[in-house]
Parts: C-alpha cells; structure tokens; sequence
C-alpha cells in the first residue's frame, strides 16, 4: 500500500492545503488557549461557585484527560483517518466547554474540564499528525512553527482574554468563546480535507485502550498529588503507584497479543523512536521549570505585575516558533538527531546562563534568556517530531505522532513533581536556616511564603531575605533543568545519527518519507 493522498488530486491538494492549515491552527489553539484562559478569571469563578480547595483540580483533570486519551486518538486515526477523529474530538471539547459555562459548582466545573480535556486530547495527537500527512518532510519543519506559535499567541492572549472576559462581562464566557472558533474550525475541515485511503476491517484494542487510561492515569495522579495532598513515602503514594506499575505490566502483556495494540511493542524496540520519545518526555520536564515559576519570580522578586510576568514568559514563545521553522533547513543538512542535540544544548547553555544573570536581574536580560531558552526548545521539539514521522507510512504515522505528543506531557506532569520538589526544599531550608534577627518576622511554612511577600506583612529585611530566597530556589530550578538538557543529550547520543524507515514496524512510506535525515 503506498502512502495515500490526504486530499483527492494534486492540484487541489495543493488549493485546499492553505484553509485545512488555517483550520488545524483554530483548532490548535483551541485546547492551547484553555490552558491558560482559566488563569486569569480564578476570583470570579471561585467567587461564583466556590470551593477554593478544589481549584487546582479545574487545571490539573484537563492536563490528565488530554494525557490518558492521546495514544488512543492516534491508534484510531490510523485506523479510522485523521478527519473522523478530529471531528469528533472537536465536537467533544465544544460540548464540554458549553458544560463548564453552565457549571452550578467546582465540582461540575472539574468533571465539565474533563470532558473538554478528553475532546483535547483528540486535537493534540490529530493535529500534528495532519500536518505530517499534508506536508513532505522538507516543509513540516516551517508547518510546525506555525502551529508553534499558536502556543505564543495563547500564552499571551489567553490570560488577557480571560480577566477582560471575568471583569467585564462573565467568566462563563471564556468557555463560549470556543464556540465559534470550533464552528469555524469544522466547518473548513469538512469542506477542504478529503480523506483516501485503503479502508479495513479494524479490531479496537479494548483492553489495551482501558489499560492505558487506568495505567497512565494512576501514574499522572500520583505525580499531580504527590508532595501536595500527601507526602511522597506516605502510603496513599505508595499504593497509587504501585497500582500504576501493576496496570503497566498487566497493559505490556496484553498489547503483547493484541491484533492493533493501542501502543505497539515496537515503539519501544526501535532506537530511533524510545530514544525519541525519551528526549521529548526530557522537553516536557524542562519546560515546566519556567511555564511554572518564572511568573512568580518576576512578580516576587523583578517586583512585576502579572500581566508583565506573563509577558516575560511569553517571550519564549519568540525563540520557539522561529526556531522551529528554521530547523527544517538545518536537519535537512545535518539530520534529524544532531538537530535535537543542537537544541538541548542550547537548552543546557540558556538554563546555566540564567543562573549567571547578576542581582538584581535585569528584565531585559531575562526576556534575551527565555528567547534563548525557547529557540532551544524548537530546535529540539521539531525535529524529534517530524523525525518520528518520516520513519513510518500513512498507517502508523498516528501511532508515532501521538507516543510523541503523549511523551511530552507526561514529561510535563513529570517537571511539576520535580520542579515542585527542588522549589519547596530550597525555601524550606532557607526558613530553616534563617538569620535569628528574622526571627518571628517570617512566615512558618512554605505555603505563606508568596502571599506574606506580596502582602508586604513582613519587615524590609524579611522581604529581602524571602526575595532573595525565592530567587534562589529559581536559580536551583534553572540548575535542574540544565541537568535534564545533559539527560537528554546523553539519551539523544543513543539514537542513530541518520533515521531510517527500514524495519519491522513500518509497514510502507513513499516519496519524501525515505529523507534520511
């Protein structure tokens, strides 16, 4: 079977490649924006509904019903097409939005963000793998940054979108929102995108598909909860895990015999793809070192609004989809894996480089450091994910797309436990440590720190030595994400300098997919 067509005749491929992009960006930037659109309206919400305890479940059920769902949405759409799974996963989040607009209390708001984080997860493991259908290896590098700076502009919009919406008129309306940008989304999909290919009878993997949401899921929870609601060595922890091991071993032997294993052995057997995937999972961890606590650094200690420390944090997104485009030209020339590497150099250099910044630090010099940090990123992140893609045929491309995808944010809820670690111990020992002349003039528990500095509650030394604490526990965060660069370097030194798509799990590939990058 040859790689077919996503879109019927070549002249029209060509027409019609220009509105299905515009509408994989919609759609994209419907599940980017829900991450960060919430942020902002958290008064009016909690004011609404209540139940401030519960808040942080409204972000984390979203992160983990995307997570769960990706590897299932890419086993579909090799088996059903891209087009089905996408709408549907579409339809999904709309509905779920329209839920959390019309949520009566926190709790049907977190079950209601579950829902849209189910339909996003179907849009995280599509898009991407569209954009590998429609593109030839030489182009997706520049398609990447486009969808890249979707993020950008989410990271950015969302937040302001989100308070003007909440102040103004309802916080209801950051979900509504969705609404049109979905209908709009859809309505060029259905018109443009034209799905051929060899149609067969498939054989849905159902214990793999509820081996996985139980398995991940456990494995997610554990590291969301852990450290927050219990202890790391408490047994709630303890059993989660140990739960989560066991569905891990019980899913390898399933998927061992399944006909259309949801995650096949074979990802994991090729170097080229675990090495891959491992990097990515690397990405996801080192990225939540800023997308977490550089905010609270330029507002604690660079003394910055929020709306400037979300810029700051945004200027990351210059570096990343500039990057991403241009290393199209670059693993052309060189490959695919020394791309990567390039990148978690880069990674490595903008991380210690950050923790050379002298005090007080200058906010142009960090915007220069996240610019840096993000071309880092993009250097990394593309050629991972089109690399992976150029290995395998039509029939598996969203198989590989989605362990990709799935690696990065499970790598993402890893850094959360990691980050949250090395954050809290640093300022737990520097309360420990305190002067004794601080004595009784700062906050007993970690917790307090933020909201007795920004409450001005302690004396001018006290706030010294808790700004200087919180940028010390920053710079820790920067030093544990240079060590997840060198991580990844030494993984990506495994992988083979030149990918190739002979083997047993690639089933075909034709024209472009033999690029020996």
């Amino acid at each position: 079977m040859s790689d077919p067509p996503i879109v019927a005749g070549a002249e029209s491929r060509t027409r019609s490649r220009t509105p299905i992009l515009a509408a994989l960006m919609c759609t994209m930037g419907l599940a980017a924006m829900d991450t960060t659109i919430v942020s902002t309206a958290i008064p009016q919400i909690v004011g609404d509904l209540g139940g401030f305890r519960l808040f942080s479940w409204v972000f984390s059920i979203y992160l983990l019903a995307q997570t769960v769902t990706i590897p299932i949405y890419g086993k579909l759409s090799d088996l059903f097409g891209r087009k089905p799974v996408l709408t549907a996963g579409t339809t999904i989040f709309l509905a779920g939005s329209v839920a959390c607009s019309c949520a009566w209390d926190m709790t049907s708001l977190i079950a209601c963000r579950g829902l849209q984080g189910i339909g996003a997860g179907a849009i995280m493991a599509t898009v991407a793998t569209l954009a590998g259908d429609l593109y030839p290896v030489r182009e997706r590098a520049a398609i990447q940054g486009w969808l890249s700076s979707v993020w950008g502009i989410a990271a950015i919009a969302g937040p302001l979108l989100g308070g003007a919406l909440a102040e103004y008129v309802s916080w209801r309306w950051i979900f509504l929102i969705n609404l049109p940008i979905g209908a709009l989304s859809m309505t060029l999909i259905g018109i443009f995108l034209h799905e051929s290919f060899e149609r067969r009878q498939p054989r849905i993997d159902y214990a793999g598909s509820i081996l996985v949401l139980v398995a991940v899921g456990l494995l997610i929870f554990g590291l969301l909860q852990g450290g927050q609601a219990w202890p790391w060595m408490s047994r709630p922890s303890v059993i989660v895990f140990a739960l989560a091991a066991l569905c891990l071993v019980v899913l390898a032997r399933v998927e061992r015999h399944a006909a259309e294993p949801v995650i096949p052995g074979w990802l994991w057997r090729r170097r080229v793809l675990a090495g891959s995937n491992l990097a990515t999972a690397g990405l996801g961890i080192a990225m939540m070192s800023p997308d977490a606590y550089l905010p609270t650094f330029s507002q604690s200690v660079q003394g910055l609004g929020a709306i400037a420390a979300g810029f700051v944090l945004a200027s990351m997104s210059l570096g990343w989809p500039t990057a991403s485009t241009l290393s199209g030209r670059l693993y052309m020339r060189i490959g695919f894996r020394d791309t990567a590497l390039g990148g978690a150099l880069v990674i490595a250099l903008a991380s210690v480089t950050f923790t050379q910044i002298p005090e007080p630090q200058p906010v142009w010099a960090v915007v220069l450091n996240q610019v840096l940090l993000g071309a880092g990123f993009g250097l990394l992140s593309t050629p991972l994910l089109v690399g992976v893609q150029s290995v395998v045929g039509w029939g598996q491309r969203g198989v590989v797309t989605s362990a990709n995808m799935f690696s990065r944010y499970l790598g993402q809820s890893l850094g959360v436990a990691v980050f949250g670690a090395i954050f809290n111990a640093t300022i737990a020992g520097r309360l420990a440590d305190a002067p004794l002349s601080l004595a009784g003039q700062l906050p007993a528990h970690v917790d307090d720190v933020i909201g007795v500095l920004h409450a001005g509650q302690a004396g001018p030394k006290a706030d010294a030595y808790l700004r200087a604490t919180i940028s010390l526990a920053t710079q820790h965060l920067f030093v544990g994400m240079a060590g997840v660069a060198v991580l990844m370097v030494l993984v990506l030194m495994t992988v083979p300098r030149r990918f190739s798509s002979e083997g047993p799990f690639t089933e075909s590939a034709s024209g472009d997919e033999h690029s020996g990058a």
